[in-house]
């Protein structure tokens, strides 16, 4: 069992919702959160930017994770003594090989099922299912005949985050899930997905499919 907070998106007021969730699920872990960006990160805008955003939360994102080479043991220790793990937005393909290459999936894999609090926005949330195959749909190409997609397996749904930005997102999901056994939580900016041990809430309007249609939401995971 395991405990994620999946965002769509930390940009718009309406995730206050998701955030009240999140603090629900900190509760008595604290306060102390890691950042891995989706790519190596110079000046550290983004992590600036996420600083803010948890700082208006009383959250410290106080550790920075250097995408630009493979953690030494010092760096991978402090990330996992984090109460939190935030993985940041950005390309979830590149994201998905950067963590292959820096030894990162199966620790936080690892971690997270061991009672780990992780935290995902977009891409970062897409990382936590199955396959990434659905990243394949921003680029304009077809999920279907994506290889090598293999991502942390923390629940046994796809995600896609920013439905709501084209109206051909949900045709485009509707003809994938035709094609695979797994449901797909769909969701829009300012919703997000909680998974608290082996139950699923969905916090917004989250639209769930299967078998080519919108389908019940799923709320509980094995």
């Amino acid at each position: 069992m395991v405990s994620l907070v999946m965002y769509s998106d930390q940009v718009i007021p309406e995730n206050n919702k998701v955030d009240a969730r999140l603090l629900d699920l900190l509760a008595g872990r604290g306060k102390h959160i890691g950042y891995v960006p989706s790519g190596p990160e110079p000046d550290r805008r983004y992590y600036r930017e996420r600083q803010d955003y948890y700082s208006k939360l009383d959250l410290d994102l106080s550790v920075f994770v250097d995408m630009s080479g493979p953690l030494d043991k010092v760096g991978l220790t402090t990330l996992l003594d984090c109460d939190a793990i935030h993985l940041s937005g950005g390309g979830t393909t590149a994201f998905l090989h950067l963590l292959r290459a820096n030894g990162l999936l199966g620790a936080l894999a690892e971690w997270t099922r061991n009672g780990g609090l992780l935290i995902g926005t977009s891409a970062g949330a897409i990382l936590m299912t199955p396959t990434v195959a659905l990243d394949a749909i921003f680029s304009g190409e077809d999920p279907r005949i994506v290889r090598d997609s293999g991502a942390l397996d923390l629940v046994p749904f796809e995600f896609f985050p920013h439905l709501n930005k084209r109206a051909d997102y949900l045709p485009q999901l509707l003809a994938y899930s035709a094609e695979t056994s797994r449901r797909i939580a769909a969701c829009r900016d300012g919703d997000g997905v909680v998974v608290d041990g082996d139950v699923v809430e969905n916090v917004g309007d989250i639209v769930w499919i299967a078998n080519g249609a919108i389908c019940e939401p799923l709320a509980m995971v094995r």
